[in-house]
């Protein structure tokens, strides 16, 4: 059994409620024994633009989380990433945009730094502060996997995702975060070799810097951004909202997932159309994919690329990452949703239990 820990918060509550309901949860996923006091800890947020939460990791719950392992021993405590090609490209010849400013606009950075976290960029470092890593499993990816070498230098990582759907992808959970690791050559054939591109995603996470490090996921889904994605869409923030923490990323996606289903359910068709839900189309999917790898590599790339394979999702089992996921791991785990307090509803822990809950 695989336990993940759901916590429940009111629409009306404010930061100061939704960071108590952060630490609970963390505290229920782990007990801590892998923090020896101070050991460095590299906090993985998603922020692939600047855009406010849920577009964006919450800054409230990172600024709980940076508190939280201070107090449990952390001495060096780094919030990071580097943002996506439509705001960051880095070249062997040179940098445009920051992702240091992005943070900036998303409330992040502020958040990290009242905590006393440090802030590193990857693009900063420059395009040798890289280095390869392989899966552990699969075989979909042609090449190593280009990593930020500052991982080199963490104990740990966790990681803070958001609840969003992706335009491209379907989703863009806690799995799909390992792309914000990647240098601009690895990204490139993420995209161009779009046939597999779900499946590379899932084996990304099995590279000995995630495999050996990551000890925790935790994200705050009290806002859901359930059309278009990664960017902008309809921010959906139902009555009762969630954090989500599990020590397992895949347990953790299998449950956010059924949260950004259920949350799409009440949404009507006109709403889908105001608001773009393109991973609907075929077309438009491959066309803005097309776009993608010519931002990442140039025309001729973009005119090399596969088509990207859409699969629409009804359940949390049609989803390819999670699906890649689980024939990886031997299967998918049996999970065990565990309120943090007596908040959650029963039935929104029965459907999400229900939902979950492996098909015979």
């Amino acid at each position: 059994m695989t336990k993940v820990f759901v916590g429940a918060v009111h629409k009306d509550s404010s930061e100061h409620t939704l960071g108590p309901a952060v630490r609970a949860a963390a505290e229920a996923a782990t007990d801590f024994a892998w923090l020896s006091k101070g050991d460095s800890v590299f906090i993985k947020p998603a922020l692939n633009s600047g855009k406010l939460y849920p577009a964006t990791t919450s800054p409230a719950a990172v600024r709980e989380m940076v508190a939280l392992l201070k107090e449990k021993g952390a001495g060096r405590v780094v919030v990071g990433d580097m943002s996506g090609i439509e705001h960051v490209k880095l070249t062997p010849h040179g940098l445009t945009g920051s992702t240091r400013r992005l943070m900036e606009q998303s409330g992040m950075a502020k958040a990290a730094q009242e905590a006393g976290a440090e802030l590193h960029f990857f693009e900063e470092s420059g395009w040798n502060a890289f280095y390869e890593e392989y899966p552990a499993s699969g075989s979909s990816w042609k090449r190593g996997l280009m990593m930020p070498a500052v991982l080199k230098e963490m104990d740990h990582i966790v990681l803070m995702p958001r609840c969003s759907r992706h335009a491209l992808a379907g989703n863009t959970l806690a799995l799909k975060t390992a792309v914000g690791y990647w240098r601009t050559d690895t990204r490139l054939e993420y995209h161009k070799d779009a046939r597999t591109l779900k499946e590379k995603t899932a084996e990304a996470n099995t590279v000995p810097a995630i495999r050996d490090k990551q000890r925790l996921v935790v994200s705050a889904a009290d806002k859901i951004l359930i059309t278009f994605g990664p960017d902008t869409g309809l921010v959906m923030q139902p009555e009762i909202g969630l954090v989500i923490a599990s020590e397992s990323a895949v347990a953790h996606d299998m449950v956010s997932l059924a949260w950004l289903l259920m949350n799409r359910e009440g949404v009507s068709p006109w709403e889908f159309i105001v608001f773009k839900d393109p991973y609907t189309c075929g077309l438009v999917v491959n066309m803005a994919n097309r776009m993608i790898v010519w931002k990442l590599g140039g025309p001729i790339h973009a005119i090399q690329a596969d088509s990207l394979r859409r699969n629409d999702l009804k359940s949390i089992w049609d989803d390819r990452v999670l699906s890649s996921a689980h024939q990886l791991s031997g299967g998918p785990p049996s999970i065990v949703i565990e309120p943090i307090d007596n908040l959650l509803p029963q039935w929104l822990k029965h459907r999400l239990t229900e939902m979950t809950t492996v098909p015979l």
